[in-house]
């Protein structure tokens, strides 16, 4: 068990992301469980969340859990110019867990150095977003009954996409191939790319979304391009609408493709998809629950029968 902060899915071993994914599979087939019974979990999100915090905050109660925390900043003493490790030092003194989102990169990592319980990282500006990887996962593995040796196509903003950059770690393990597809503004960063050569992975970028590319693909990880992002809101005005799946865009992909996107989304995906037993990004949504019940398990050192 990790019986740590989970800050980065680089902090997690192959056989990490198999047990965690394991436990959620169990607890998809039990989800109401008396593991948390007299701990008390904190959620502080600094930044808007819907799906996250909700399923963190579900993910509790299921387990038997208390809840503490705030889903707006300016309701805290932050608003007053509380520092971040004043909050994590005073909301440590109440909670067992603290599972935290938050506008800057790295601030989660910050938040595991200055406090001795668990923190997991729900997002911290354009960096990581674990959690969302390990749900992408267990929905990558559910939909193509393994995880080895796939053909991921992700298309929209690689550069400040969390989920993507994570996605790229966790899936390393297993052999994948990638397909970037993104306007030049929202590249994936060089960063990710010497990853991807470092780890002998192999991948091609384009600025042109072509069905060519959908039909050779396993996953479709479709993203939106985010506003909140931008400081220049010019160059967003550009990009925002670049990239649309329509339904029939899937008429000629492969019979296994599923296509995934961590919501929320805009225009990105026309309803028209929504019907077709090739989108996911509903039950994605809700794998949320399963896994992270197993990730705030794993963290805190809780066996899962």
């Amino acid at each position: 068990m990790l019986k740590e902060s989970l800050v980065s899915i680089e902090q997690c071993a192959k056989e990490d992301i198999l047990r965690i994914l394991e436990n959620a599979r169990k607890f998809e087939e039990n989800p109401n469980r008396c593991l948390l019974k007299g701990k008390v979990a904190a959620t502080l999100f600094f930044e808007p969340s819907t799906r996250t915090r909700l399923s963190f905050e579900t993910a509790v109660n299921r387990l038997d859990g208390r809840i503490i925390g705030f889903s707006d900043a300016a309701t805290t003493s932050s608003s007053k110019g509380e520092t971040l490790k004043d909050t994590i030092l005073m909301v440590s003194n109440y909670a067992d867990i603290i599972i935290m989102r938050h506008h800057l990169e790295g601030a989660a990592r910050y938040a595991s150095e200055v406090t001795d319980i668990p923190i997991i990282n729900a997002g911290d500006g354009a960096n990581q977003h674990p959690t969302q990887t390990l749900l992408d996962m267990y929905s990558i593995q559910k939909t193509q009954g393994t995880l080895e040796n796939l053909t991921i196509t992700m298309v929209g903003d690689l550069k400040y996409g969390r989920t993507v950059h994570s996605l790229l770690v966790g899936m390393s393990h297993f052999n994948p191939k990638f397909y970037f597809i993104a306007p030049d503004e929202q590249k994936m960063p060089d960063e990710q790319k010497r990853f991807c050569s470092l780890h002998n992975i192999e991948y091609q970028e384009t600025s042109v979304f072509s069905e060519e590319i959908i039909n050779q693909s396993d996953i479709l990880y479709m993203t939106r391009i985010q506003r909140e992002r931008f400081t220049d809101l010019v160059e967003y005005e550009r990009v925002k609408n670049i990239y649309i799946l329509h339904n029939r865009m899937l008429e000629n992909s492969r019979p296994n493709l599923r296509v995934l996107h961590p919501l929320p989304r805009v225009k990105e995906i026309a309803y028209d998809v929504d019907d077709n037993p090739k989108a996911y990004y509903i039950q994605q949504a809700r794998n949320g629950l399963f896994t992270r019940e197993a990730i705030i398990c794993d963290v805190l050192g809780i066996e899962v029968q």
